[in-house]
């Protein structure tokens, strides 16, 4: 049975798991909204938090809460 689709997948989460799941996410984009904020209040919004270069505009349109430039969230995303 390890031709399951993720879709196969979600079916067996509970209710409960989903609401979880939806609640984590909408946290996580909670904090990352916050925290853009305070960059654009600090005057820092558009810069990479890591290598302070600045963040592509495309980047930005696509999700503005971004605090890393495309390279910095990359190195980081490796790293997990």
């Amino acid at each position: 049975m390890g031709d399951r689709s993720a879709a196969d997948a979600g079916a067996d989460l509970s209710d409960a798991d989903r609401v979880r799941a939806m609640l984590d996410a909408a946290t996580t984009q909670l904090k990352a909204i916050t925290e853009a904020l305070r960059r654009l209040e600090e005057g820092r919004y558009g810069r990479c938090v890591d290598c302070a270069k600045p963040v592509p505009e495309g980047r930005l349109e696509a999700r503005p809460e971004a605090a890393r430039c495309v390279q910095c969230q990359a190195s980081r995303e490796r790293r997990r």
